[in-house]
């Protein structure tokens, strides 16, 4: 399980040409589901996003987290980072989780983030073309991966 995660000014999410999401100050998060993941690889990654200490306080030391700003969060499926880029000049998402597994696992994400942010959480839509429009803030961009280990300790390479 992947998270790209951007500090933002602000960001929105739009299908079809409507707003479907929309946030000013927070973070701004890619979630892509892998194959083999889990609700407990959600669960971490929902934990760490909600505590990373990514925003600045009155001394503008970087000290403080999403709730200690009161800020917001967009959370966007993006499958595309489960790519592969090792062989020839095509982009591989094999190891991108099946749609109805990916789905179940961003819906959790969602709720588990629900659940510990004090602020209403907006979403795109899952599995539609999206357009994404964000200031960064910083820019402070960071990529979170949590993976589970198959059961026979092997990892398939593409």
């Amino acid at each position: 399980m992947k998270i790209l995660l951007q500090r933002v000014k602000h960001a929105e999410v739009r299908v079809k040409e409507n707003v479907v999401g929309k946030i000013n100050q927070g973070l701004l998060l890619f979630f892509c589901a892998e194959k083999g993941d889990t609700k407990e690889n959600s669960l971490w990654l929902a934990k760490k996003c909600s505590k990373l200490k990514l925003f600045q306080d009155e001394n503008n030391k970087t000290t403080m987290n999403i709730n200690q700003i009161k800020g917001e969060l967009l959370i966007i499926s993006q499958f595309t980072l489960a790519a592969s880029c090792k062989k020839g000049n095509k982009a591989n998402y094999s190891h991108a989780a099946p749609p109805e597994q990916a789905k179940e696992l961003y819906n959790h994400f969602i709720n588990t983030c629900q659940s510990l942010c004090e602020k209403k959480i907006q979403t795109g839509i899952f599995g539609s073309y999206m357009q994404v429009s964000l200031i960064n803030d910083g820019p402070k961009t960071l990529l979170l991966s949590k993976t589970t280990i198959p059961k026979n300790n092997r990892i398939n390479c593409v």
